[in-house]
């Protein structure tokens, strides 16, 4: 990451006279950096022990800033934090189940304690259960996946408000296709869950707009997580799994995370209450 002083804007327009092509250059370069740097920044990043979580808090990590990782598995979150360590400021820990609301809550307050402020929360842990409604094994899966999906949310959001308010700081919530269209019938809870997230993203934005807020949504389609793992499925074969793409491929985590850190940083100031998909064109089959 490159951090520019006034001393450096001094010599850019030093250079200008004297190498008038290049230092144009050196000087949009230094524009477009600075709009996309997240240093001094606070993030709180849900879910960040693997997948998208994990690739978010690395690149918030690049770009400066000061990143809050969340989860429950320890022994993941400290392989992520390693990395993170490696590229920027030191990571910061939360173990923390934010489907129970005590929990939730502490997220908030200790990040807080430890830094002051937030700036940014990146809402991204969820899960995927299976349930039908014909057999009643939705009962089985339902309140499991609306606590994680979307009454944390909720409870983070609800708790990291007076913070963002004061920072000006946004929101960025991970959702999925699945909350436009719904997937397969054994998805049902999952994709009511993300369409509810999906709504309250737009809810919120109209909220807290008048304290200079933003709210948005990142939804992606088929992306090469744990999610899928953890729900049972095999995922080593394209071929033999239900989501097909106009791409005829799966987007990365990474590739995520990039949308994420653009929605999140100034380039995005004007953007709120709006929902941003990356799906290789799932959603037009």
């Amino acid at each position: 990451m490159l951090v520019f002083s006034c001393y450096d804007i001094r010599v850019c327009s030093f250079n200008y006279i004297a190498n008038r092509s290049a230092s144009v250059c050196v000087c949009i370069a230094v524009s477009v950096h600075a709009k996309m740097s997240f240093k001094n920044k606070v993030v709180i990043v849900t879910g960040a022990s693997s997948g998208i979580g994990a690739a978010t808090a690395l690149k918030f990590s690049k770009e400066g800033a000061a990143v809050v990782m969340v989860a429950r598995d320890e022994a993941k979150l400290k392989a992520v934090k390693k990395k993170c360590d490696a590229e920027g400021w030191p990571a910061f820990i939360v173990m923390a189940d934010i489907s129970e609301e005590d929990e939730a809550k502490s997220v908030i307050e200790k990040t807080v304690n430890e830094f002051g402020k937030i700036d940014i929360l990146i809402n991204n842990a969820g899960i995927l259960r299976c349930g039908r409604i014909v057999d009643g094994s939705i009962l089985e899966t339902y309140d499991e996946i609306m606590n994680t999906n979307i009454r944390a949310v909720v409870y983070l959001t609800t708790y990291a408000t007076p913070y963002l308010t004061n920072s000006s700081g946004n929101i960025v919530n991970i959702s999925t296709i699945g909350g436009e269209r719904v997937i397969c019938s054994e998805y049902n809870a999952y994709c009511v869950s993300k369409a509810a997230l999906t709504h309250f993203t737009r809810a919120a934005a109209m909220e807290l707009g008048e304290y200079g807020v933003r709210v948005n949504t990142v939804s992606p389609g088929i992306v090469r997580t744990d999610l899928l793992k953890n729900a049972g499925f095999n995922t080593d074969d394209d071929d033999n799994f239900v989501f097909k793409t106009v791409m005829n491929k799966w987007t990365e985590p990474e590739e995520i995370a990039d949308l994420i850190l653009y929605v999140a940083s100034d380039k995005a100031k004007s953007i709120t209450g709006s929902n941003f998909v990356s799906d290789n064109g799932n959603l037009l089959i």
